[in-house]
């Protein structure tokens, strides 16, 4: 059953086909197939952070609020989100909601000459923000997984080279995870940071920023930052710009020598002075993307997964009377990711709708009047195109698309 006490959709979808299950007020737990949707996401992020030079790591949760005080960010004033505990010996700790401060801290011990720069690390590790009020389902919770890669570099120029780098990367994950012809790279503000940063922005009506797009230039600008100035500086015509709700599925931060300098990053240079390395954020959350994919490509029925982040491949029905015949089509596509709905005491109809909303892309049906002409009914999800498929020519024929 659909959750009453949730408002968006993505939650809705997710919890009613059993990929999430909600413990309390923002905290989610993936279940089996949730979860398989999850690793492939992350999966993704993965191999294009590692394309671009990344090193993966895995910090810590648990946080020394010695090295957050020497940026001023151990503050609940500086930083409204923290979850803050106490040890039994009552010194106090955090939990971790971003991670510049102890890599920085980290990275002391492994970058002292210009020689071992640049250097991009990043990892997947599970946050914790305080939110006031958690909501959107999955896209804003109090405990979740994130991506967030964090670049060392000698120079302004060398850190603006690997910033447009992951700028394109961030692309390449969007489009590779289904959304990329609805997501525009958008100037937005750079808060304590910089003056601009940038957001990646899926274009959906249950988004919370309102963003400005040059569909002609593939650019967009957050409303935070909508200026005269702005347009002008970034070269924009007003009367060429849509306005539109957007979601908000990655960002990039130019962070200069903010956590560096306070934090004593330096290097030498070749000419034996002493630099602030020059830093940068990148950051994703796999399950905000996750729910972001589900928010734009569901229809009416359920969910509509991309291939290449859909929990199985192949949605396998079996109707009654027909059990043996639709076990050996299971067998013979062993080699694609195939989910079997075996189940004997459920109707045809409840079946089909449940394959509806779970939204696997292909669904395979065996029945009594297909088998009459040795082959079964494969129907796409996205566009509810169906075909009478020969079960000899069946795995081939979905080879192609899978």
């Amino acid at each position: 059953m659909s959750p009453k006490d949730e408002e968006s959709k993505n939650a809705k979808l997710l919890i009613q086909a059993g990929f999430v299950h909600k413990e309390m007020a923002g905290v989610y737990s993936f279940l089996p197939l949730g979860l398989r949707v999850l690793n492939k996401i992350i999966g993704i992020i993965r191999e294009e952070m590692n394309a671009i030079g990344g090193e993966e790591v895995l910090l810590t949760s648990l946080q020394d609020p010695a090295v957050w005080k020497k940026s001023g960010r151990w503050d609940d004033k500086v930083i409204n989100v923290w979850f803050k505990t106490k040890l039994l010996s009552q010194g106090e700790l955090g939990l971790a909601n971003t991670h510049e401060e102890p890599l920085t801290n980290l990275m002391r011990e492994h970058i002292a000459s210009y020689r071992d720069l640049p250097r991009y690390v990043y990892q997947f590790q599970t946050k914790f923000r305080n939110e006031l009020r958690a909501k959107s389902g999955i896209m804003r919770t109090r405990e979740f997984i994130m991506k967030d890669l964090y670049s060392f570099s000698r120079t302004e120029e060398e850190f603006r080279a690997f910033y447009e780098e992951c700028a394109k990367a961030y692309m390449k994950i969007f489009t590779r995870a289904g959304i990329g012809d609805h997501t525009y790279r958008t100037f937005a503000s750079g808060g304590s940071f910089s003056k601009f940063s940038d957001e990646f922005q899926t274009t959906c009506q249950a988004g919370e920023d309102t963003i400005y797009i040059d569909k002609k230039k593939n650019i967009a600008i957050n409303k935070e930052v909508y200026t005269d100035e702005v347009l002008s500086e970034l070269g924009i015509e007003k009367g060429g710009l849509s306005e539109e709700r957007a979601i908000e599925v990655g960002n990039i931060f130019p962070l200069g020598a903010k956590f560096s300098s306070p934090l004593g990053l330096a290097f030498k240079t070749d000419d034996g002075s002493t630099k602030p390395v020059i830093m940068g954020s990148y950051g994703i959350g796999p399950a905000r993307l996750m729910g972001t994919v589900v928010e734009v490509l569901s229809d009416e029925k359920g969910m509509v997964w991309p291939v290449s982040i859909a929990p199985f491949h192949v949605h396998l029905i079996g109707l009654p009377g027909v059990e043996a015949e639709a076990e050996k089509v299971y067998k013979e596509l062993a080699n694609i990711e195939i989910l079997y709905d075996d189940r004997t005491e459920v109707q045809a109809g409840e079946k089909f709708a449940d394959a509806d909303l779970i939204g696997i892309p292909y669904r395979v049906v065996v029945s009594k009047k297909t088998l009459e002409q040795k082959s079964v009914e494969v129907k796409e999800r996205k566009n509810g195109h169906i075909e009478l498929i020969n079960i000899g020519e069946l795995s081939k024929f979905l080879s192609r698309f899978l």
